[in-house]
């Protein structure tokens, strides 16, 4: 089964973008390449469980298995050495990738109280964008009973866009819903 998002980029965002930006060729317009979604815990430097909790429900918010990532440097102030464990980390491509946009956009941001859309700001100058989630108990697939911390989870989208201009309408017309600057 062919992801809902995919077959809306394909039929409907390319012949916009097409026509906006005047692309001769239909590669030339920019799409999605990956997701990645990336949950740091400092706290795991002494309790090594938190670390597994975000781990599992860093599995059950995007379905696949997360990678533990390790600290590069030794920070003495935080009582850090270089090896630890300190978060984890999941790359989407593809199905996968566009199912969890298609999750992250209709199910889980209008579930943020207080929301009025997503900064608009926070792309990079290569259109790429950045985009910070306080807690993850909005996706439906955690379970609020069962979170012992509320953690936060940064969820950066990758594209081929040149610009943030090209970033911007594409993630617009995939449904992104920025708020007004």
């Amino acid at each position: 089964m062919a992801a809902r998002l995919k077959e809306r980029y394909q039929q409907e965002v390319v012949p916009q973008l097409r026509q906006t930006y005047a692309y001769q060729n239909p590669h030339e317009v920019p799409r999605l390449t990956k997701i990645v979604v990336n949950m740091g815990v400092g706290e795991a430097i002494q309790n090594s469980k938190i670390l597994d909790s975000a781990v599992n429900e860093l599995a059950l918010i995007t379905g696949q298995k997360p990678l533990v990532t390790k600290s590069k440097k030794s920070i003495a102030n935080f009582k850090l050495r270089a090896g630890m464990s300190i978060g984890c980390k999941v790359t989407l491509r593809h199905e996968r990738m566009y199912e969890f946009l298609d999750r992250l956009i209709n199910v889980a941001l209008p579930r943020v109280r207080d929301f009025k859309g997503v900064p608009p700001d926070a792309f990079d100058g290569r259109g790429n964008y950045a985009l910070g989630i306080r807690e993850q108990i909005i996706f439906p697939e955690v379970s609020y009973e069962a979170v012992e911390r509320v953690k936060g989870l940064g969820i950066i989208l990758v594209t081929t866009a040149r610009t943030d201009e090209e970033a911007r309408s594409l993630l617009t017309l995939l449904g992104m819903p920025f708020r007004e600057a």
